[in-house]
């Protein structure tokens, strides 16, 4: 019986995670263009390993009710994703001292390897190896293949700088000349002090971009008596 009910469902199930694989990376996508910290790998973690956990919760209800001479709740299993998905938010709020949030996808393959572990104990081997198909093709192909050919948005990374500017210099002209150097400027914050102004942002470069190439870009430019740069990533 089980193994008839395995060959109907076989297929629906693998085109189920891989749907569930697509909207994660719809999601993740949009997040990611926006610089928000859940991104494609995390997305689509999260969105395979709900699609795992849901089919295993309903399919078990289905095959083990009779067995075990009681109606099974096909919801049970489902309803604790919304508590691993807490954790992951969680870490959004999270930040440390440097405003980088890490950990996010760490958090989503933990929460995998636990669906995972689900759903082998359950005994659905090729739903298993699929999710981790799926999670491996998230992690490592496709990201490559964005970073390759997909917007330029995604081969971009961020730096902190800080700007000590003489207060003679005109902010305006210095933060156009900052973007004829290709480098993308948001989320400045003017200070002034006794004899310097200080700039605070987040400069946007392109990933192979060296750090110290992004300093001696900025301290070369007029005005500008001290630079320091930390690298978010």
């Amino acid at each position: 019986m089980k193994t008839i009910l395995f060959e109907v469902f076989k297929d629906e199930i693998i085109l189920k995670l891989g749907f569930a694989s697509v909207a994660g990376l719809v999601i993740g996508l949009e997040r990611e263009l926006k610089g928000k910290p859940l991104g494609l790998k995390t997305c689509l973690i999260v969105s395979v390993i709900s699609c795992l956990l849901t089919v295993v919760s309903f399919e078990a209800a289905f095959l083990y009710s009779k067995e075990y001479s009681r109606p099974m709740d096909p919801g049970r299993i489902p309803s604790y994703i919304i508590s691993g998905i807490g954790f992951l938010g969680a870490g959004v709020i999270l930040r440390r001292s440097n405003e980088a949030i890490s950990g996010l996808t760490t958090a989503a393959l933990v929460l995998g390897s636990a669906a995972l572990g689900i759903t082998i104990g359950a005994g659905f081997y090729i739903e298993a190896l699929a999710g981790v198909i799926f999670i491996i093709l998230g992690m490592k192909v496709i990201p490559y293949f964005f970073n390759k050919i997909g917007p330029k948005k995604l081969n971009e990374k961020e730096i902190k700088v800080k700007l000590y500017i003489e207060k003679a210099t005109d902010l305006t002209t210095l933060m156009k000349e900052m973007k004829e150097k290709k480098l993308g400027i948001k989320r400045v914050k003017v200070t002034e002090e006794s004899n310097a102004i200080i700039i605070t942002c987040i400069v946007t470069v392109y990933k192979k971009v060296y750090t110290t190439d992004t300093y001696y870009n900025i301290k070369s430019l007029p005005g500008v008596k001290k630079v320091e740069v930390e690298s978010l990533e």
